[in-house]
């Protein structure tokens, strides 16, 4: 059996979104908070169902059966409210209009009509849930619809009844304004956090590679130099060993050119990673520091206003170069850290030497209490560097907070090279 396509647009109208089954607070951290319309609309539920009975049978005089229909159909859909406010609308909206038409065989002499209180009270209810779920658009629509239905009736007014058809579309406006207003303002509030996150992972993302892309640069300097080492050894060799055939003179003649093409790469490659963008080539040219400058770091600190010691375990073996540089950029960054959120903390700096590895270790008490931090909350990504530089050399990081307010950061990096592992950058 074939459907027609207007079928199933209608039932694709029927057959609500996910987003539109879910009941009110279902993001809400809490269970109980989740819970909470659920409890609301069951006591509503509960005082207003045996209440609109005794109103309809004892002040309207009708009869029991219309009573308890009538009841029954104006307020037990609240519960439904809490997941489907429409249908609960339709269905609530359906059962009052049916009762006005009801009560105008009853006794409403004196008596609100067409809408009774009970109503009132429970349709101001319905139109907080459609106000904290439905568009707006929708919720204006509902108004109107709810205006031109209270007007129809109020033509029909029997005879010294008290009209409430204006109350109760005054009313359901107010009620819809309110709620609709607190449901955009939570929307604005989540787009803004969720687009905060976004913002804070892309600055976290962008840290990452700015740190690889310096690391890079240095690490070419590094590179260079012992490849510019081999590049004269192998040029140089057949002058300086006597004896060599031709193949072994055709070897060093091979390693010098892969040498020198490899050089003429690297240079390419740093001329974009030092490019600033306005097509100058214009970096840093200075040789890359290492442990021996460290010195100089801490008294440029100390000038600052950061009181720092610096402790070096005698003197210290030859260090790879990429664990030399580490070992001074990891303490670079972190004495920027102290100056940064703890102004005036007392610092330490330590580097020792097992035989193995390479320890730093900067730890600095809470800030002065005459101070106060420069940057209020920190983002983490002053981390990112050392991180980055450790996993290069194959080491350790352990960075924390301490109980006294301070703050610690311990570097373990190994001082053989071949036992760092190869790490794309």
């Amino acid at each position: 059996m074939k459907i027609a396509p207007a079928s199933r647009r209608a039932l694709a109208l029927l057959r609500p979104p996910a987003e539109a089954t879910r009941p009110l607070f279902w993001q809400a951290p809490r269970r109980w908070q989740r819970w909470s319309p659920y409890v609301v609309a069951g006591v509503f539920v509960l005082v207003l169902l045996p209440v609109t009975i005794t109103v309809l049978a004892n002040d309207y005089r009708l009869d029991g059966g219309w009573a308890g229909a009538l009841g029954v159909a104006q307020t037990v859909p609240l519960l439904l409210a809490v997941t489907r406010p429409l249908p609960a609308w339709l269905i609530v909206f359906g059962a009052d209009v049916l009762g006005a038409l009801v009560l105008l065989h009853g006794e409403t002499a004196g008596r609100s009509w067409p809408w009774t209180p009970t109503v009132i009270i429970g349709y101001l209810v319905l139109m907080v849930c459609l106000g904290l779920r439905e568009t707006t658009r929708t919720l204006v629509v509902l108004w109107l619809v709810t205006g031109a239905a209270s007007v129809a009736l109020g033509a029909f007014a029997p005879r010294g009844s008290s009209s409430t058809y204006v109350l109760l579309f005054v009313l359901s406006g107010v009620v819809l304004a309110f709620a609709g207003a607190v449901r955009t303002r939570a929307e604005a509030e989540r787009r803004v956090a969720e687009q905060e996150t976004i913002s804070e992972a892309e600055r976290a993302q962008r840290t990452l590679l700015e740190e690889r892309a310096r690391i890079a640069r240095e690490l070419h300097d590094v590179v260079a130099h012992h490849m510019s080492v081999i590049t004269v050894q192998a040029d140089s060799a057949p002058y300086r060993l006597a004896g060599l055939d031709e193949a072994a003179r055709g070897e060093f003649e091979s390693i010098a050119s892969s040498a020198r093409e490899s050089l003429g790469e690297m240079r390419r490659l740093l001329a974009v990673l030092r490019s600033d963008g306005s097509g100058g080539g214009g970096g840093e040219r200075a040789p890359q520091p290492g442990v021996d400058r460290l010195q100089q770091l801490v008294e440029a600190t100390v000038r600052a206003g950061l009181p720092v010691g610096l402790s070096l375990s005698g003197e210290l073996p030859a260090l790879p170069p990429a664990v030399d540089l580490s070992a001074y950029r990891i303490v670079q960054e972190a004495l920027a850290n102290v100056v940064r959120h703890a102004p005036g903390a007392t610092t330490r700096v330590s580097v020792t030497a097992d035989g193995r590895h390479l320890t730093v270790v900067v730890v600095n008490g809470p800030a002065a209490d005459r101070t106060s931090p420069l940057e209020g909350s920190g983002t983490g990504h002053g981390l990112v560097g050392m991180r980055e530089r450790v996993r290069l050399t194959g080491g350790s990081l352990d960075t924390g907070p301490l109980p006294d307010g301070g703050f610690r950061v311990a570097a373990r990096l190994p001082l053989d090279p071949t036992s760092a592992p190869e790490l794309p950058l």
